[in-house]
């Protein structure tokens, strides 16, 4: 009987030849979007969905080709807050999938969309036990199976929208080596600096650029009159940029209208640009592209 070491090669199976495959698909899909940013934080309830979509629309607002990969996949709402209905199919062709389009032509790829109605849960298990490592090789595979047959054509910005916690970084830096960096994003709470705090750290130690630090709920702003008040008790969140020697982005105060539908079916931002909440959302932006063209010079 022979054992692995006693095989020449894959022992026939094609192993490796696959595998330059898919790297070679990946490459193909993603080498026409200039520019790939991922949106995280180690905290979930902070809002990141929320600026991303906003950040996406600032961005096409702007005459930029935008996209969005909702990398959570078990927890998916970028679709939701795009105004893309689930009924709504993809089209699949030889070539690939064809995204769903969003607010001002935002190309979007979420799980949400491939899943049989919209209360549809991920099942990595299929009713067997999995452990957690199993459990992360599936998220892995899938989150590179969207990545290479989403058909994104040509973009300026890519935004993956990362799920809560520091440990997807890692995929995501394997799968596009390329990402121009994170924005990390927080809110003024003790609980939420800390432990976005360690979601820093990791992706420091992982050699991933950090764009900066956003933080949002920053205040809250009356709707009526634009006064803004505490919403939060904690310390400035520019203490905390200060201790990891990353940039302070922005901060965005809460505006009850962000997570409202509008009759419209716009998102806040289309609607309110000019508002508190609106201009320190083109801020972040402003800074964000200030941070890329730096990179690239």
């Amino acid at each position: 009987m022979k054992t692995y070491d006693d095989l020449a090669g894959d022992g026939g199976s094609n192993v490796i030849e696959q595998v330059v495959s898919q790297r070679e698909k990946l490459r193909k899909r993603l080498d026409p979007i200039k520019h790939k940013i991922s949106v995280m934080s180690g905290k979930g309830g902070v809002g990141k969905s929320s600026v991303t979509a906003n950040m996406a629309v600032c961005l096409a607002s702007r005459g930029f080709k935008v996209g969005i990969l909702d990398a959570d996949l078990n927890g998916p709402s970028i679709g939701k807050l795009l105004n893309v209905p689930h009924s709504e199919k993809l089209e699949i062709t030889p070539e690939g999938v064809q995204p769903a389009i969003g607010a001002l032509g935002i190309k979007i790829m979420s799980m949400d969309m491939l899943l049989p109605s919209a209360d549809s849960p991920v099942m990595w298990n299929e009713g067997k036990d999995a452990t957690a490592v199993w459990i992360s090789m599936m998220e892995s595979q899938a989150l590179r199976e969207l990545l290479t047959d989403t058909i994104w054509g040509e973009l300026d910005y890519l935004i993956i929208d990362m799920p809560p916690g520091s440990d997807r970084i890692d995929n995501v830096r394997d799968l596009i080596p390329e990402l121009d960096g994170v924005v990390e994003i927080t809110i003024p709470s003790p609980i939420s600096q800390h432990i976005v705090s360690k979601s820093i750290t990791k992706s420091s130690q992982l050699g991933v650029s950090i764009i900066g630090l956003v933080e949002n709920m920053a205040t809250y702003v009356c709707p009526h009159c634009n006064e803004e008040g505490k919403l939060f008790e904690g310390e400035d969140v520019e203490k905390l940029s200060q201790e990891k020697k990353i940039p302070l982005l922005g901060r965005i105060p809460f505006d009850t209208r962000v997570s409202r539908q509008s009759g419209s079916g716009k998102l806040f931002f289309e609607e309110h640009a000019d508002s508190v909440t609106g201009q320190a959302i083109s801020q972040v932006v402003d800074n964000i592209l200030k941070f890329i063209q730096n990179k690239s010079n």
